[in-house]
């Protein structure tokens, strides 16, 4: 995305100063409207049947996705919820073997079985293989709102600079205890020469996919530069959640060109990188869409468990996003012939205007698979 330094610098001069500015941003309250009637906690007693069924699924679209494409679809049962990939919204250039699609599968997933807990239902997660769905089983069980179901609602990828102070080996105990699972590994490091290290990749990722005029498109389309974007889309990029003032749309995708160079985001990524806490990994054992879907769990208990102790995570994916730097981060990281499936960097800092959620009946569809 564009500095903000750059962006807020060249505005004014270029649209005819502060008042057309303000002009710009009278969508700011419909925006609030729709974050206020997105990110919520609802109510945990008096639901049942459908309703129920759909109050999980809006929990479970509060979960990231690639380029915020919200990329699934689900059928609610009486004893089930199947989460299936939604094609349409997939990213054939940054993900074109859809590793990242069902990583998103599973982080809405994670989501829906901390929300179940939470009304009375254990959710059992089965992916089958024969469909490219899953399916969440749901049983009765004792409720329980744990700290990961309160921090549904406050979980965010923020993309802003942190404050660079380290994390106490209690805060990481618990990161890695969410992070890892059976099948995935989350590597943590927080050595300031390992953190540089990674940094080369991402800076080398980033330069590689920045070169490629199908990235680009791919990344620009799915960009709402505006509130008013934002709120009638429902999905992508909303560029003021990256630091990014709120412009029409004309005038972002203008200024988008002129500004998105591998310098200016080399130098963000810097700033970023350098003043967050840690970088977690995660590598799953194998490379299947099973194990992208554990891979989207553990990121999303690991982000979750975030959120709950006030500490921030962005995705520095740039990396794994491209087969040759991905193999020289595995190299680097000593896994051998595995794969490194998600690179987050963590750290605390201010929260960002978050981004928002189609509506439930948008994500729904009748019938099996």
């Amino acid at each position: 995305m564009i500095t903000r330094r750059g962006f807020t610098a060249s505005v004014p001069a270029l649209v005819g100063g502060p008042a057309i500015l303000s002009a710009c941003s009278a969508g700011a309250d419909g925006y609030e409207a729709a974050v206020r009637r997105t990110w919520r906690l609802g109510p945990l007693q008096g639901l049942e049947g459908a309703e129920l069924g759909e109050e999980l699924v809006r929990y479970a679209t509060l979960a990231p996705s690639s380029h915020n494409t919200q990329c699934w679809k689900f059928t609610v049962a009486h004893d089930a919820i199947t989460i299936a990939p939604d094609l349409s919204r997939r990213c054939p250039v940054v993900d074109p073997d859809d590793h990242h699609l069902f990583a998103s599968l599973g982080c809405a997933a994670e989501n829906l079985v901390q929300a179940a807990r939470a009304h009375g239902l254990h959710g059992e997660v089965v992916f089958d293989a024969a469909h490219d769905v899953l399916r969440v089983a749901l049983s009765p069980t004792r409720a329980l709102a744990s700290p990961l179901f309160g921090a549904l609602v406050q979980r965010q990828c923020t993309r802003g600079e942190y404050d660079a102070k380290a994390l106490s080996n209690e805060e990481l105990d618990l990161l890695a205890r969410a992070g890892n699972a059976d099948g995935v590994r989350m590597m943590l490091l927080t050595q300031r020469a390992a953190m540089e290290a990674v940094l080369e990749h991402v800076v080398r990722g980033n330069t590689a996919q920045m070169k490629d005029p199908a990235f680009v498109d791919e990344l620009k389309a799915w960009i709402r530069f505006s509130g008013r974007d934002a709120v009638r889309h429902a999905d992508g990029l909303y560029g003021v959640s990256s630091g990014n003032p709120d412009v029409p749309a004309w005038l972002g995708g203008l200024l988008f060109d002129w500004l998105f160079t591998p310098q200016s985001e080399a130098d963000k990524l810097s700033k970023q990188l350098r003043s967050s806490a840690g970088i977690a990994v995660f590598v799953a054992d194998a490379a299947d869409k099973s194990r992208w879907v554990d891979v989207g769990r553990c990121y999303e208990r690991f982000a979750l468990q975030a959120a709950a102790l006030d500490i921030r995570n962005a995705f520095i994916n740039q990396p794994v996003e491209v087969p040759a730097v991905r193999a020289q981060l595995a190299s680097f990281l000593g896994i051998g012939d595995r794969r490194p499936d998600l690179v987050v960097r963590f750290g605390r800092g201010a929260r960002l205007p978050a981004s928002l959620r189609r509506p439930v009946e948008d994500v729904l569809r009748s019938g099996e698979p």
